[in-house]
């Protein structure tokens, strides 16, 4: 789980690295190619059907993991990325609020508690001048938006595979995801598309390359480890995005920005131990 928290973080400072040249449309674009291949490969290999049964809902899956990841490349790329990774983990907090709303899952006031704490972290966060007045800070609200879109629906999806339940292949569900984000993503990048130079085919490689070790990774830890504890290691991410951000970008989280950050992983992981001993509180993946 730490290594696959560390693969996480290279992929996410490896997109904003892209992200200073290329749009970040254009770098899901090219993500989704490399995933549509290889998932398409594995399929094949496994000799497993690739359209699967529950088509509506894996279609549905798609699509809320499409703009998941995008919103969540955009925030990499326009917000300081251990806050970018920050909100992006608050999906779990999501997912256990459409859960309860889905799949009549049960949401105690705890649940609730977890809710109204990590938005008030990120309120933290953004510090709107309208609330904090001389206090305000200087991250965009519009971007904070967008990341906390990206966080929603990317619980969205976690929820849309629980309702499907285990009769879709997993490699099959994982398919879905580049094969609707491939043409979605399309028309954002018709207008715009920058050839990348070769130091910038290197980047989106790797990015590709970062992406499966860390899933590989994440994977065997949860497969190994108690649910509650490897999700707990998981959040090493949002430590080495940090270092990433310190080392290599020069960002300085303040006072604030700190405050708030702890609330919100204080308040995750205890919604992941409310829910260890269920099948809802798997790690929160960043990128499906």
């Amino acid at each position: 789980m730490a290594l696959g928290a560390l693969w996480f973080s290279v992929m996410s400072l490896l997109v904003r690295f892209a992200g200073r040249a290329l749009p970040s449309m254009e770098i899901v674009f090219v993500r989704a190619i490399f995933t549509l291949a290889l998932s398409y490969a594995v399929l094949r290999h496994a000799r497993v059907s690739i359209w699967g049964r529950q088509r509506g809902l894996l279609l549905l899956r798609g699509l809320l993991g499409a703009i998941a990841l995008s919103c969540f490349y955009f925030s990499l790329v326009h917000l300081p990325l251990g806050e970018a990774t920050l909100i992006q983990y608050m999906n779990p907090v999501f997912a256990a609020v459409l859960a309860a709303w889905v799949l009549g899952e049960r949401m105690g006031r705890s649940e609730s508690l977890c809710l109204v704490a990590s938005m008030t972290g990120v309120l933290l966060i953004a510090r709107p001048a309208a609330l904090f007045g001389a206090e305000a800070g200087t991250i965009d609200p519009r971007n904070i938006a967008i990341a906390l879109a990206g966080a929603f629906c990317s619980g969205a999806a976690y929820v849309t595979i629980r309702k499907m339940g285990t009769a879709e292949h997993p490699h099959v569900v994982v398919f879905y995801l580049p094969l609707v984000t491939l043409p979605l993503s399309i028309p954002f990048i018709a207008g715009s598309w920058r050839w990348p130079t070769l130091a910038e085919w290197v980047l989106l490689i790797g990015i590709g390359v970062t992406t499966q070790i860390a899933q590989i990774y994440m994977t065997r830890g949860l497969q190994i480890e108690r649910t509650g504890r490897a999700t707990a290691v998981g959040y090493l991410q949002i430590v080495f995005a940090g270092i990433w951000g310190a080392l290599l970008l020069g960002e300085r989280p303040d006072a604030w920005s700190i405050s708030g950050a702890a609330i919100i992983i204080g308040s995750t992981l205890l919604l992941n131990r409310l829910h260890a001993a269920t099948p809802a509180s798997a790690a929160p993946l960043l990128v499906e």
